[in-house]
């Protein structure tokens, strides 16, 4: 007698999308601190407003983030044995002290810019510039030490994320300094508010390079894909042209980046507050929709 025994696995995604929101925001928080520090440090009249708008901006955003993280955990009231049970050689151990280190530099930063201390918000600057940069890279590094998910396992993943996150924060910047251009400009003198008007289609040149950067690198990384074993050629075709086409094709690469891009250097619109405001728009929803495909899709091939 023949006995056929089938087993029914589930397949689980244990990483939410709470998890892609809280990668979201800790990109707005390291990419809007850089560019803070940056305008402080450059000691132009013109880039204190975009200083100031980013010392705000970082930090809210990140105290915000953890919040996501928390409500994905199983036991969310547990959150604090991180700190307690620590493991040297887990990432997460030391991206628990990050996380609230950087913070706490972040609004130190901003109390002393606001009080116009500037030799002491410059130091705290430049003490927070790799707090930034390595409390956001530390969740992409995460991910490439994934094994066995072929689209996060890759060396380009914590470089992507920070990338992604200068992405994300200059449009933000840009977002806000334009609101700011065209709706709290009252009873300021032209020449203010030219100067405004240039530094944000300046800003729109720098996030033009960004995201042709960013799209350069999601390049690599798809090629790489398209030309390896099973799992990476499955994981492509999930995303160029399986369920997450329209997100990651349609969202990430076209709305996101490609049309972003041509809206700030084409000659016809780079002139135009209105359509650089609107490229960094389109950059916010690119990114997000980066950390939903990355997240999920990277979760979407069963490891069995």
């Amino acid at each position: 007698m023949d006995i056929q025994v089938v087993y029914n696995t589930p397949h689980e995604i244990p990483l939410g999308v709470p998890i892609a929101v809280y990668f979201y925001l800790t990109g707005l928080s390291a990419g809007s601190f850089v560019i803070s520090v940056i305008a402080v440090l450059g000691g132009r009249k013109e880039y204190k407003p975009l200083g100031r708008i980013g010392a705000i901006v970082a930090p809210v955003a990140l105290i915000v983030a953890p919040a996501f993280l928390i409500v994905d955990l199983e036991q969310p009231m547990r959150f604090w044995h991180l700190f307690v049970f620590m493991n040297p050689q887990s990432p997460i151990t030391y991206g628990s002290f990050l996380l609230t280190l950087y913070p706490i530099n972040g609004i130190i930063y901003a109390w002393f810019l606001f009080r116009g201390e500037q030799a002491l918000a410059k130091i705290l600057g430049l003490l927070g510039i790799p707090l930034a940069i390595c409390t956001h890279g530390y969740t992409g590094f995460i991910l490439a030490l994934g094994k066995g998910r072929a689209l996060w396992s890759t060396a380009l993943m914590p470089t992507l994320f920070i990338v992604s996150a200068m992405v994300s924060g200059m449009g933000l910047m840009i977002v806000l300094a334009t609101l700011r251009w065209k709706y709290f400009s009252k009873g300021r003198p032209p020449e203010a508010l030219a100067q405004d008007r240039q530094l944000i289609l300046g800003l729109g040149k720098i996030l033009g390079g960004c995201v042709l950067f960013d799209l350069f690198l999601i390049g690599n990384d798809i090629l790489v894909l398209l030309t390896s074993k099973t799992e990476e050629l499955a994981v492509a075709h999930l995303i160029l042209t399986g369920r997450f086409a329209p997100l990651f094709v349609g969202v990430e690469i076209f709305l996101g980046g490609i049309i972003p891009a041509l809206l700030v250097f084409l000659p016809v619109t780079s002139r135009r507050v209105r359509y650089c405001f609107l490229a960094s728009c389109l950059t916010l929803v690119g990114i997000l929709a980066m950390r939903i495909v990355v997240v999920i899709a990277g979760q979407s091939i069963p490891l069995h």
